[in-house]
């Protein structure tokens, strides 16, 4: 799929302009960015002029938003750091971007007078005055948390810096009976299987597509999971029903370096065609939701706990570091919400 983008003017505002050829997935994607908008007079999508937009369509600052000298030397240097601490390589461009937009902002000052005001300006005079996310935000206040902890000296008081509050949102959650069309969806047995082992297990798309044969444990019927999300290995129960397809799979597919390859040997299956095997199984299953790969390993957990597990023990196998994390499916559990019985049955 090739496209382009490029910034554009739209009624005096900046704009960023995307052009691609007709693609409905692409344009589902889109569609889901805030401020997204379709202009019939240009014939083009285009989306707010901000960082984050900026940062995912791949487009350069403007000449005149460069950080000073010192600056650009200070995040090679934070760029250095997260990497000795094996911060993964997502992490690194995310801070890295978010702090680079901070210290444009500062140009002209010197990293060393920046202070904790110049923080909440920051935050009222840019994030908020260009209607960037809450999660932008957050990163931006965790970008710059860890910088000035790696600086000596500075004017920033590190413990005083505030995130933004988080909006509550509940996860979406699918029924036991549309997990079971999408799973059966797809006559296909790579995509059959790997959509199964994501909800049979509750992965993340990247622990899915990070497998190798060997973390699979037939004897022990269990998967193990390396280097997860927070660096951390963990193991999960494996169905004996999953076990049965992955053998019918390895016969079919014989697999040679990751469980699930994509065309080239040897290589990973690629994210995106994932999530349009999702896409197209929700579409051959009828289900309208705009149904996601984590919506899967929300409704693994959900229907856990709807069967009586243990709450602690969910949090083990989703790998959450805090408790915290994994109570928000006692919001959308339905177990115990179903048997009250409302006032108006008695009207």
């Amino acid at each position: 799929m090739t496209w382009s983008a490029k910034l554009i003017k739209h009624n005096s505002e900046s704009r960023i302009a995307v052009y691609f050829e007709k693609n409905q997935d692409l344009i589902t994607r889109i569609k889901q960015i805030a401020g997204a908008r379709w202009s019939q007079q240009k014939t083009v999508w285009h989306l707010p002029d901000s960082p984050e937009n900026r940062l995912r369509f791949n487009i350069e600052p403007m000449a005149n938003s460069v950080p000073s000298t010192e600056a650009i030397i200070q995040i090679e240097k934070f760029k250095q750091w997260m990497r000795s601490k094996r911060y993964s390589e997502s992490t690194i461009s995310t801070y890295s971007e978010a702090l680079k937009s901070f210290l444009i902002f500062y140009r002209e000052k010197a990293v060393v007078e920046i202070n904790n005001e110049d923080v909440i300006i920051y935050n009222n005079d840019y994030i908020l005055k260009n209607h960037l996310s809450a999660s932008y935000q957050n990163q931006t206040v965790n970008a710059i948390k860890l910088f000035f902890m790696t600086v000596r000296e500075t004017k920033i008081e590190v413990d005083k810096i505030h995130r933004p509050k988080r909006a509550k949102l509940l996860p979406n959650v699918l029924s036991k009976e549309e997990i079971k069309l999408i799973l059966n969806a797809h006559s296909n047995i790579k995509h059959k299987i790997m959509l199964s082992l994501i909800y049979s297990c509750g992965l993340r798309c990247g622990e899915l597509l990070a497998l190798q044969p060997v973390h699979i444990d037939s004897q022990r019927n269990i998967v193990l999971l390396k280097n997860a999300k927070g660096q951390k290995d963990r193991i999960v129960p494996l169905s004996p029903k999953i076990l049965d397809m992955l053998r019918q799979y390895y016969k079919v597919c014989k697999p040679t370096t990751y469980l699930f390859e994509g065309q080239t040997a040897g290589m990973p299956y690629d994210s995106r065609s994932l999530q349009l095997v999702l896409k197209q199984a929700l579409q051959k299953a009828g289900i309208k939701k705009p149904a996601t790969l984590h919506w899967l390993r929300h409704s693994y957990a959900t229907h856990l706990l709807e069967s009586g597990t243990d709450l602690r023990y969910i949090q083990e196998l989703l790998g959450h570091s805090s408790s915290k994390t994994t109570e928000i499916y006692t919001h959308v559990s339905t177990k115990s919400i179903q048997q009250i019985k409302s006032p108006f049955d008695d009207l």
